[in-house]
């Protein structure tokens, strides 16, 4: 005999219709609200001042990344293995193609974080879409960590295997 459902099974199958029913998802008034004035001063700026910023932004962006565990560790074999690419590879197409995976790594785990801490900053409730967005990332993470691992296993192959 089932048991009847609880009000939390109900809660996860609205959440899962929902994530198939955009029609009712209000659609914006305009395509292209004009902001307010003042909305972010950050816009204003242009040309070397903008460039700056930006480039203190992603600064302190690395210094978050460093935070996490799981960066810190793939930082810490990027420190490793960026210089090897250069010796393993025989080629400079070889050798662009193992330190970008290497740095392919870094970036899907730098956009994954920003998933997480946008999605936490959101609440720490348990949701089916936060759920969704954090194992979507997590999975990205996961196919880089794989695309990287058969590009140097392939390099080193090629090397010293065959």
């Amino acid at each position: 005999m089932n048991p009847a459902p609880s009000a939390a099974d109900a809660h996860v199958g609205a959440d899962a219709a929902a994530l198939h029913d955009n029609a009712a998802m209000p659609s914006p008034q305009s395509p292209h609200p004009e902001p307010a004035a003042d909305s972010n001063p950050q816009k204003s700026r242009t040309g070397l001042h903008r460039m700056w910023h930006a480039t203190l932004y992603s600064i302190a962006g690395l210094r978050a990344g460093w935070t996490e565990t799981a960066f810190r560790q793939e930082a810490i074999a990027a420190i490793v293995l960026l210089p090897l690419s250069l010796w393993v590879g025989q080629s400079w197409v070889e050798c662009a193609l193992l330190a970008g995976s290497v740095l392919l790594v870094l970036i899907v785990e730098l956009l994954n974080s920003g998933i997480e801490a946008s999605i936490d900053r959101v609440g720490l409730q348990w949701h089916l879409l936060s759920k969704r967005a954090k194992d979507l990332g997590s999975a990205a993470v996961l196919l880089s960590l794989l695309l990287c691992i058969a590009i140097w296993a392939s390099a080193l192959w090629h090397r010293w295997g065959a």
